[in-house]
Order: structure tokens, then C-alpha cells, then sequence
């Protein structure tokens, strides 16, 4: 086992995973912060979060015969942080999260997972295995910090000390007895820049995400109306918020990725707000083929932008487009919109 371990490695690091570690499976600590978050309701309309149980942290119960967890890293940053920021404070520009800019990661990372199974079959014959990427009841950060690939930071995503927190998560489940690494701990000490940073003041407290009040959430996950209160805040985040992430002192070690797979597509990466809005469906539908922005659909995608346009300066381009979807056939959109033309009363050049 300790022979096809430093075989795992080196073919992980083949496939294009930057770092891989070996966890057990005893989540029994992870599983009462869990049951916490979800006493607390932070996870919202995220029903799924509470629909199976135990399983998301009982990984014997979810695929039975699960003694190890191969727990793989992917980077996905695919520019320097400056340039992210620099759009961040051009309110005229979309700013999409950074990780969805390229191919949609669950294809990339699940297509290499399969081949490492592949790869060990070949060497050891038939096991027992499956594959998980961000798609099931899996407490993967949990997993990923037993795993040595880094600690769950005050912001909640996973950091490693030498490059910082841009990274996928992935894992293979396996019924081999793989000799486990060293869990990392935590490295944050007494900072809270992610939490003073955080524009809706999500993170409640160090390691505590309210779910509820995340322009992550807001944005892709909540079917419905923005609240009011939120929307001046969401600024020009049209699919999730990096803030956290690139005020992240950590992430001065990040580095941009070379995956081709997570390079911008379709300009999104600099696009205008107007420009955006005046996608067609069809148009919408092409330029986020193979996207991970596809799952919210195309009447969230206005809903988003509408909000971000009413943030935007008031200019002729701005009001011209927010006037073309005013009688939107959607509720939800002619809502946002006309919350957005609110904004710019007044103000019209």
C-alpha cells in the first residue's frame, strides 16, 4: 500500500492534480459542526445540505466500503489577482467568480479522477471506488484538511500554505487501505481580513458562514428575489464573490494556472455589463456551453445583472438597456429591473 501510494502521487501530479493526500474516513468532528450550521438555518434554501442524513459525513454510509478518501487539489486561478480586483472596482465591468470563467470544473476534475482509477486498476487489478466532485453528500473541505492538503480557513474555503486557496477540490473514495497523511492545522492565527472584507458580513464569526447573507449564494444558488437589503452590496458580482479569496493574505503565494481548461472564455473575464445584458437566450446559451455558469439559467443571469446595472454610474447605455427588459415577461427580471432604474432616477445624463 505505501508503494501504491507514491504511485497515486506521481500519477495524480501526471493527470494535472498540484497536490494530493490520503484521509480516513472518522468525520465524527466535522459532523457536529455541520449539525451546528444547519441547526443555525445557514444554509438556507440549500435543502440538499440536510437531505442525506449522515451520509455527507459518514463515508462508509454513502458508498459502502470506503476505507480511504484520496483527496486531490486543482488550481484554477486564471489571472493575477490585480487584474481580478481591478475589475472588481469597475463598476461598469460584470465581475464573474473566478472559477467560472473557464470549463466547468466538475468535467475537468471528474474526467481526471476517472483516470487515475483507471490507471490503479491497471496496476492492481479491480477495487472498489467512486468519484466525487463538488456533485454529492461529501464534506470535501472536511476531508481535504484531514488529507494534509491544507485547513479549512476563517472564510471557510481550504488554504495551503504555499499557494493559497484558488483551488478545486476532488476526491476518490476506495475501499484500499492506503496509509494516510497528516492532517494540516489551522495557520490563520489572529487575522480577519476575510471577514471584515466580506460585503454582506456573511461570515458570522471565524470558520461560521451564514450562507443566507453570501453573494455566492445570493446569486447562484437562491431561486428568487435578491432581498433589497443585499443588492447595493452585490455591486457588479453577477455569479458569485471571490473577496474573501483575493483579500486573502495567503493568496499572495497563489500563481496562475496553466490548465488550458481554465482559461476565460467568450471575453466573460472583461465584459461590460450592457453587453451582457442584451444577450439573446440563445446567445446566452452558446457563449456558456460547458459552464458551470449554465446552472443557474438564463432568467437568473438577467435577474443578477439587473441588480449590478442599478449599481452601475448612471450613463445613457446602462438606462437604455435596463429599459429594454423593463416588461419582461418575467416577474422576477421586470422586478430588478425596475429596482435598478430606481437607482438612476434622477441622475440621467
Amino acid at each position: 500500500m505505501t508503494v501504491l501510494k507514491s504511485k497515486v502521487i506521481a500519477w495524480c501530479g501526471e493527470l494535472g492534480f498540484q497536490q494530493t493526500g490520503i484521509a480516513d474516513i472518522d468525520l465524527s468532528q466535522a459532523e457536529g459542526r455541520l449539525t451546528d450550521w444547519l441547526r443555525a438555518k445557514y444554509h438556507g434554501s440549500m435543502s440538499y445540505m440536510e437531505r442525506h442524513g449522515r451520509k455527507r459525513s459518514r463515508p462508509e454510509e454513502l458508498v459502502p466500503g470506503t476505507l480511504r478518501v484520496i483527496s486531490v487539489r486543482m488550481d484554477y486561478l486564471p489571472e493575477a489577482q490585480d487584474e481580478a480586483r481591478q475589475r472588481l472596482d469597475d463598476g461598469s465591468s460584470a465581475y464573474i467568480s473566478r472559477y467560472a470563467l473557464g470549463r466547468d470544473y466538475h468535467k475537468v476534475l471528474r474526467g481526471r479522477l476517472r483516470a487515475l482509477a483507471r490507471r490503479i486498476e491497471e496496476n492492481i487489478g479491480e477495487f472498489g471506488y467512486r468519484v466525487f466532485v463538488d456533485s454529492a453528500p461529501v464534506l470535501e473541505k472536511a476531508l481535504a484538511e484531514k488529507a494534509g492538503i491544507g485547513w479549512v480557513g476563517k472564510h471557510t474555503n481550504v488554504i495551503d500554505r504555499d499557494s493559497g486557496s484558488w483551488f478545486f477540490l476532488g476526491e476518490l473514495y476506495t475501499d484500499l487501505p492506503l496509509p494516510v497523511d497528516v492532517a494540516e492545522t489551522s495557520h490563520c492565527g489572529t487575522c480577519t481580513a476575510c471577514i471584515d472584507i466580506c460585503p454582506t458580513q456573511a461570515i458570522v464569526a471565524p470558520y461560521s458562514l451564514d450562507a443566507r447573507r453570501c453573494i455566492s449564494y445570493l446569486t447562484i444558488e437562491n431561486k428568487d428575489a435578491i432581498p433589497v437589503k443585499f443588492r447595493k452590496d452585490i455591486g457588479n458580482r453577477i455569479y458569485g464573490c471571490d473577496d474573501c479569496q483575493l483579500f486573502c493574505p495567503w493568496n499572495k503565494f497563489a500563481k496562475p494556472t496553466s490548465e488550458a481548461d481554465f482559461a476565460p472564455r467568450h471575453g466573460l473575464d472583461t465584459a461590460k455589463l450592457t453587453e451582457l445584458f442584451l444577450w439573446s437566450e440563445t446567445t446566452w446559451l452558446e457563449k456558456t456551453e460547458g459552464s458551470a455558469i449554465r446552472r443557474i439559467g438564463f432568467q437568473r443571469w438577467l435577474r443578477n445583472i439587473a441588480v449590478a446595472l442599478g449599481n452601475a454610474d448612471s450613463t445613457p447605455e446602462v438606462i437604455a438597456a435596463l429599459e429594454t427588459r423593463q416588461l419582461d415577461d418575467s416577474p422576477v427580471i421586470a422586478e430588478h429591473v425596475q429596482w435598478a432604474l430606481e437607482q438612476h432616477k434622477g441622475n440621467k445624463q
